[in-house]
């Protein structure tokens, strides 16, 4: 069991699922839109986990991937494509609880987590289905309201960015295997240091677009932005002496406050 947890990306799968979850509050789901929410988003990401690991298996072995379970034997190819055939099915009716259209936006969501799995990620459309599936994250969430309204454009923007940084970030600590292995995505393509810029590039713009392009802002621009620009500030001194320290401190720091940011302006997305 322990093994099949880990072939499902957990880390992502979490904060991907806790993100809608939160939304949904945020938007005024409420408490059953919530767990709908949450339900769905786990299921799909789940499936997207197990078939990523499922998949790449023989990958994986040719490099001796010891991180991965399905490497190591610890559990049987079978089972992994078991649970993540299962995981989608069960993400239909969990997707389609919230609405005929929020369940078919949320279902192509995953749809491209799919497609990247089996065909993107070693090309240089590699952000693609990662820009659309986190794009596409609040529209689920907010269609599922009374009159089904789409969010606003700058909360599909944001997402998109959020997405693609995270696939920039996601790739970093595998880049060297990927290469070895002919897997040529965008990031692979860019190399090392400017797939590091570009993913902290990416996720600054992702805490400018939602920091400034709500009509009604807050204080949850200022704060966020001079949170932002602290990380920043923090950062260059690390920069002088190692960039790639200086990118993954920016990028994980900068990540964590446009979730936040995501987050608190949930009452603004329609």
């Amino acid at each position: 069991m322990l093994a099949l947890i880990r072939a499902s990306h957990p880390g992502p799968t979490v904060v991907v699922t806790a993100a809608g979850c939160a939304l949904a509050v945020g938007v005024g789901r409420g408490g059953g839109g919530a767990v709908l929410v949450g339900a769905a988003v786990l299921a799909g990401q789940l499936s997207i986990g197990w078939s990523n690991d499922w998949i790449d298996r023989t990958r994986d072995r040719a490099i001796g991937r010891a991180d991965k379970p399905l490497t190591g034997g610890s559990v049987a190819p079978r089972t992994v494509a078991v649970a993540a055939f299962t995981a989608l099915a069960l993400c239909v009716p969990l997707s389609l609880a919230s609405g005929v259209l929020a369940g078919v936006v949320h279902l192509a969501a995953v749809a491209c987590g799919w497609l990247y799995n089996l065909r993107l990620k070693a090309g240089p459309a590699s952000p693609l289905p990662f820009a659309l599936a986190f794009g596409l994250l609040p529209a689920f969430v907010t269609l599922g309201l009374p009159g089904r309204p789409w969010p606003e454009w700058w909360a599909l923007l944001a997402g998109a960015l959020l997405g693609m940084g995270a696939h920039f970030a996601n790739v970093l600590p595998d880049l060297p295997d990927d290469l070895a292995l002919g897997v040529r995505g965008l990031p692979q393509r860019l190399g090392p240091t400017r797939a590091r810029l570009g993913a902290a590039l990416l996720l600054v713009a992702a805490s400018v677009v939602i920091a400034l392009a709500p009509e009604d802002r807050g204080p949850v621009a200022v704060v966020g932005l001079g949170a932002v620009a602290l990380v920043l500030a923090v950062s260059l001194p690390l920069a002088r002496r190692s960039l790639r320290q200086a990118a993954f401190a920016v990028t994980v720091a900068v990540a964590a406050i446009d979730v936040t940011m995501f987050v608190a302006q949930g009452g603004h997305l329609v």
